[in-house]
């Protein structure tokens, strides 16, 4: 870790790199725009998986007195990773044949047919322990801001389901030999919905009240005692109690899925070992350094002592359990991936699907893809090097299960 103090700071930025020609110019730019906010508590810290982002970059953790900034939190509200190991033993089920491929690719191939993906969303309501509590007991808290009750409705349709872009699901092999479900995926369109609106109100707020944030640099604000702040953070937990049942949808899909095959197929008993669900894009109030402040975490994990969490890596790559260390100076945070290199269109002009495609093969990943043409986009050579982003913040977490993927399912 390194500090940078210059004359574009007000405050500190500590990032977890091994220094300043790490960080690409636009995201550095966007540190140093936060760590001019006024309302800003203590320092920046930026994680090893750091690159720009919408206002405040991907990686990134700061801690606010008394407001909430929407952007900080981003569009996808709730986003985490949720992971369960099994004592499967992989080398019993890795050979095993049925009449749709191997065991491996039967399993991905189903889980393809039945988690909706990219778009997609399910042709009948589903079931929501959460939309039921808002649009029930809770109304009261949603109904003023009638523009975002569409999503309530739509919500149904969309729990249970994986979305597009770095999202996945895995089945993986840890060190040990065992077979894991690994799920990466947030709170869908309900997240985005709620960010853009009240990032849009905090705009006009903020231009209302004439403050020193510059509309340029896409943080506006929210006081949490003001109505507008009140709602949002209403909204912000709703989508982030989505996206954890949205997790536990599609991990009970997936877990019905590897029963039937391995039912069928083999004599093979097994338990679930390990159950996390964690989110890597939030804010929350909490005690730092003498002072209930409001940490945001925008593609970062908490990591208090003893915690555990989920790091993935990049389509192919390694991902890790880790348990946390709680390290103050990153406000008991980590890294919550290995952070891109390339951007999205970037990696589809440097990469072919050709390559990417026998790279998968030659490490024998299963790919559940419907459409190939942008694979490029998510290969591992679009990302850092996730074992080097683990070096970087070993002060930060523990690792406690190395997984390789064995198959995945994406959007």
């Amino acid at each position: 870790m390194f500090v940078i103090v210059n004359e574009k700071t007000k405050l500190p930025i500590k990032v977890w790199l091994p220094n300043e020609s790490y960080i690409e110019d636009s995201c550095l730019e966007q540190a140093y725009h936060l760590s001019n906010l006024p309302f800003l508590h203590q320092w920046v810290a930026l994680m090893p998986d750091t690159h720009m982002g919408m206002g405040m970059p991907i990686g990134g953790i700061i801690a606010t007195n008394d407001v909430i900034i929407p952007n900080a939190v981003g569009v996808d509200i709730g986003c985490g990773m949720m992971f369960v190991s099994t004592t499967i033993p992989v080398e019993e089920i890795r050979y095993v044949m049925t009449p749709n491929g191997s065991l491996f690719q039967a399993m991905i191939g189903d889980i393809l047919r039945n988690v909706p993906v990219g778009f997609s969303r399910h042709k009948h309501t589903q079931s929501s322990l959460t939309l039921d509590i808002a649009n029930g007991d809770q109304f009261d808290r949603y109904e003023q801001n009638s523009e975002l009750l569409g999503v309530l409705e739509a919500g149904y349709f969309q729990i249970g389901t994986l979305g597009g872009g770095n999202h996945f699901i895995e089945l993986q092999e840890d060190d040990q030999g065992f077979l894991g479900i690994m799920i990466h995926s947030g709170s869908r369109n309900l997240g985005k919905q709620i960010c853009d609106y009240f990032h849009t109100q905090a705009h006009e707020l903020n231009k209302k009240w004439h403050t020193s944030v510059p509309d340029t640099h896409r943080l506006a604000f929210l006081p949490v005692t003001s109505k507008a702040g009140q709602q949002y953070i209403n909204w912000m937990q709703l989508a982030l109690d989505f996206a954890m049942e949205n997790r536990q949808h599609m991990m009970f899909t997936v877990k019905s899925i590897m029963e039937k095959w391995i039912g069928k197929h083999t004599d093979v008993n097994f338990e679930y070992t390990m159950e996390i669900n964690c989110h890597h894009n939030y804010a929350a109030i909490e005690h730092h350094y003498g002072k209930n402040v409001w940490v945001h975490r925008k593609g970062a994990t908490r990591a208090r002592e003893g915690e555990l969490a989920v790091i993935p890596g990049a389509m192919g790559a390694s991902s890790y359990v880790v348990e946390g260390l709680g390290n103050e100076e990153s406000f008991h945070s980590c890294s919550h991936g290995a952070g891109r290199n390339y951007s999205r269109k970037a990696a589809t002009q440097k990469f072919t699907v050709d390559e990417v495609m026998g790279d998968l093969h030659n490490r024998g990943v299963i790919l559940g893809k419907n459409n190939k043409k942008d694979v490029a986009e998510e290969s591992r050579f679009a990302y850092k090097n996730i074992d080097e982003v683990m070096e970087n913040q070993q002060d930060l977490v523990k690792p406690v299960k190395q997984l390789k993927t064995i198959g995945v399912v994406k959007g």
